[in-house]
C-alpha cells in the first residue's frame, strides 16, 4: 500500500510539472510589483537621507569643523547608493528574467552590465561611472514619475554629485593621455574618442539642465557655445560635422573642466582634430566639399593657435615657445587691420594660418604633401606665392624643378 501511495505521490508531481511551474512564474509575477514597492520606500529614504546630509553640507562647506557633516554626508550616500544597486539586482533583473520588464527597464540593465563590463579592466572609470549610472537611473524615475517636489530637492545634490563624477572621469582619461610610459600610447585614438563622448554626454545631461533650472550663474557665460553646439543635434552629421561639433565641446571643456582636462590634454585633443580635418581635405575629391572642410579647418586652426596655445606657460622648449611668439606677434600686427580692411584682415590671417600649418606638416610623419600642394595654390591665388612652371628644356627633354615660393 505504502509503494502505491508513493508511486502514485510520484506520478501526481511528475504529471503536473507544468502546472506547478505555471503556479510559480504567477507568484513570481505578483511578487516582483510587491519587491519593487519595498525597493521603492527603501530608496525614498535613502535618498531623503542623502539630500538632508548633502544640504548641511554645502551650508557648513566654508567651515573648519566640516569633517564629521563630511562624514555623515559620505554615509548616507554609500546607503543611497547601495540601495540603489539592490533595486537593479532585485527588481529590474528579475523582471527582465520574467520577462516582464518595460523597455526602460531592458535598458537600464543592459546599461547596468555595459558598465559592470569595464570593473576587470578599467576600474577606476568602472568605479565613478557606475554611481553615475545609479544616479542617473534614479533621477529618471523621478522625473518619469512626475515628482515635481522631490526634483526641486533633488537637484542640487544630483548636479552637484554628477560634476564631480563627470570631472573625476575625465581626470582619469587625462591622465592616460599625457602618460607616454604605458599600453595606452600607441593607442590614444580610443581615449580621445571617450573624452569627447563624455564631454558630450555631460553638456546634453547636465550643462542643458543647469541652464534650464538656472543652478549656476557661471553657466550664463557659456549659453552661446551652448547653443552652437545644440545646431548639430539636428540631422545626420558628417565628418566635417563632427569636427566642428568636437571642437565645440572643446572650447566649453577649456571653461567648465580645466583642471580635469588640462591645458596639456587639450592641446592633444586638437591636434587629434586637427589630424582628422587635414586628412578630411586632401581626401575629399569634390571642390565644394573640399572648400567647406578646408574653411572648417581654417578655424580650427585659429582656435588652437589663438584660443589655446596663446593661454599656454610651459613649453616643451625655448626654441618652440619662440617661434609661437613670432607667430603671435605677426597675428596681433594683423589683427590691427580688423576695424580699418576687414577683408583684407581675414586675407592676411589666412595666409599667416596656411603658411604656420605648412612649416608643422613638413615635419610630420603622415604624408601630407596633397593639402600642401592645396595650400600652396591658396598662397598663389593670394599672391602670397609665385608660381614657376615646374619643367624646363634641356636638350630636348623636359626636366621637373621645384617650385618656388
Amino acid at each position: 500500500m505504502r509503494i502505491k501511495m508513493e508511486e502514485r505521490s510520484l506520478r501526481i508531481t511528475g504529471a503536473d510539472k507544468t502546472f506547478f511551474n505555471k503556479i510559480t512564474n504567477t507568484l513570481t509575477r505578483i511578487l516582483i510589483p510587491t519587491k519593487i514597492g519595498i525597493n521603492g520606500m527603501f530608496i525614498s529614504m535613502k535618498r531623503n537621507s542623502v539630500i538632508k546630509a548633502y544640504e548641511n553640507y554645502a551650508q557648513n562647506s566654508g567651515n573648519y569643523d566640516n569633517e564629521q557633516i563630511e562624514k555623515k554626508y559620505d554615509t548616507a550616500y554609500e546607503a543611497y547608493l547601495g540601495s540603489l544597486d539592490k533595486y537593479v539586482m532585485d527588481s529590474i533583473y528579475k523582471k527582465v528574467k520574467n520577462n516582464t520588464a518595460t523597455e526602460f527597464e531592458k535598458n537600464a540593465l543592459s546599461r547596468y552590465y555595459e558598465v559592470t563590463s569595464l570593473k576587470e579592466s578599467e576600474y577606476i572609470e568602472y568605479k565613478y561611472r557606475k554611481q553615475k549610472y545609479l544616479i542617473e537611473l534614479d533621477y529618471q524615475g523621478i522625473r518619469s514619475e512626475g515628482k515635481e517636489k522631490i526634483l526641486e530637492k533633488y537637484h542640487k545634490f544630483y548636479l552637484s554629485k554628477m560634476d564631480s563624477l563627470y570631472k573625476a572621469i575625465l581626470k582619469n582619461y587625462s591622465i592616460k593621455v599625457a602618460d607616454n610610459t604605458n599600453q595606452y600610447d600607441a593607442t590614444k585614438e580610443w581615449i580621445y574618442t571617450k573624452i569627447f563622448y563624455t564631454l558630450e554626454e555631460y553638456i546634453q545631461n547636465i550643462l542643458a539642465l543647469k541652464i534650464e533650472t538656472n543652478y549656476d550663474e557661471s553657466v550664463k557665460n557659456i549659453v552661446s557655445e551652448y547653443e552652437k553646439y545644440e545646431t548639430y543635434q539636428v540631422g545626420k552629421l558628417d565628418t566635417k560635422d563632427n569636427i566642428e561639433k568636437n571642437m565645440i565641446l572643446l572650447g566649453i571643456s577649456r571653461k567648465l573642466f580645466t583642471h580635469s582636462l588640462p591645458l596639456v590634454v587639450a592641446e592633444q585633443c586638437y591636434e587629434k582634430l586637427l589630424k582628422d580635418a587635414r586628412i578630411l581635405v586632401q581626401d575629399t575629391k569634390i571642390a565644394p566639399k573640399r572648400e567647406r572642410a578646408y574653411s572648417m579647418l581654417i578655424n580650427l586652426i585659429e582656435d588652437y593657435n589663438i584660443q589655446l596655445l596663446s593661454t599656454k606657460v610651459y613649453w616643451d622648449s625655448p626654441k618652440t615657445k619662440e617661434t609661437y611668439k613670432k607667430f603671435w606677434d605677426h597675428y596681433k600686427e594683423i589683427s590691427k587691420l580688423k576695424e580699418t580692411d576687414f577683408i583684407e584682415y581675414v586675407k592676411q590671417k589666412e595666409i599667416l594660418f596656411i603658411k604656420n600649418d605648412m612649416t608643422k606638416l613638413q615635419k610630420e610623419k603622415i604624408d601630407y604633401s596633397k593639402i600642401i600642394k592645396y595650400y600652396k595654390r591658396k598662397l598663389v591665388d593670394y599672391g602670397a606665392m609665385k608660381q614657376i612652371k615646374n619643367t624646363y628644356q634641356s636638350k630636348g627633354k623636359y626636366v621637373k624643378i621645384k617650385e618656388v615660393v
